[in-house]
């Protein structure tokens, strides 16, 4: 499990925490399709984050 400001950071889509909080108010994020909006989502093995058109699977 990892929590969603976390992946931004650890997948590079983020370079801090305080960025990584800003792209997921803005509504920027999608976890399995839906737009989501709380940075501390807890992702678990087999979620779909996407971020300015690109997919990333949750596989930590």
């Amino acid at each position: 499990m990892i929590k969603l400001d976390q992946f931004l950071k650890f997948m590079g889509v983020a370079s801090t925490g305080g960025q990584a909080k800003l792209i997921i108010i803005d509504g920027g994020v999608k976890v399995n399709g839906e737009v989501e909006t709380r940075r501390g989502r807890k992702l678990v093995l087999g979620d779909k984050v996407t971020v300015e058109g690109k997919t990333f699977e949750v596989n930590l």
